[in-house]
């Protein structure tokens, strides 16, 4: 299961699989139960986490007493990693959504492999400056964009990472609630209820016992108007 997970991973998968098995032996495996915690928001960074298996949150939580899912983590998915890097606390924590197992490698042994392999470094950049491009998206779509567009994008965005397809639509297969879709874009559950309500009305996305299918073709065209 960890050489899957690496090969999945952005930054591993360009590594040989002769580095790769080499490697592998440095990682550790670890299964959580839904809701269980991987590590908390303030913990010490001594762990680099990738996703091998499920679906991981990652969240911060407000002053307030809210919680708001930063972004949803699966399978090759790397989380932790600059505060590893920088060696500071979690500035977020990162909780299963349901049964989920996780590789992990110690600050030290990444650091170690990041020297041997300079190619590592160069993917590293790349993938954080996607972050960062990603981040910066998204605190625009926030800002400027009304709440049944930055729900819509969500939507399309979770259907493109991690979506199923199944006839005409993408299938989420994994439980996603109106709380923590409202949580994602910054609205209230209220709201978010109404928005996917209109959003099933018109045929754009539907439900499935708790999963969520998005039918591709009709958000982009609402989008587009």
């Amino acid at each position: 299961m960890i050489i899957e997970a690496l090969k999945k991973n952005n930054i591993f998968s360009s590594l040989k699989n002769d580095e790769l098995q080499k490697i592998a032996k440095l990682f550790e495996k670890l299964n959580f139960k839904n809701n269980e915690y991987i590590f908390t928001e303030g913990d010490p960074s001594e762990w680099f986490y990738i996703t091998a298996q499920g679906k991981i949150k990652i969240v911060k939580h407000t002053i307030m007493g809210k919680d708001i899912i930063l972004e949803i983590m699966s399978a090759g998915d790397m989380f932790g990693g600059i505060a590893v890097l920088d060696n500071k606390p979690y500035p977020a924590s990162a909780q299963a959504m349901e049964p989920a197992t996780v590789i992990r490698i110690s600050r030290k042994n990444l650091l170690r492999i990041l020297d041997e392999y300079q190619i590592l470094k160069l993917e590293i950049v790349k993938y954080f400056s996607d972050r960062l491009r990603d981040a910066h998206e998204m605190l625009k779509n926030i800002a400027t964009e009304r709440v049944e567009k930055r729900i819509a994008l969500l939507l399309l965005k979770l259907s493109e990472k991690i979506g199923i397809e199944t006839g005409a639509y993408k299938k989420l297969d994994f439980s996603l609630t109106r709380q923590e879709i409202a949580e994602m874009v910054g609205t209230t559950v209220e709201t978010c209820i109404r928005t996917i309500s209109k959003f099933q009305k018109e045929g754009m996305v539907k439900s499935s016992g708790n999963r969520i299918l998005i039918k591709i073709d009709s958000l982009k065209k609402f989008l587009e108007s």
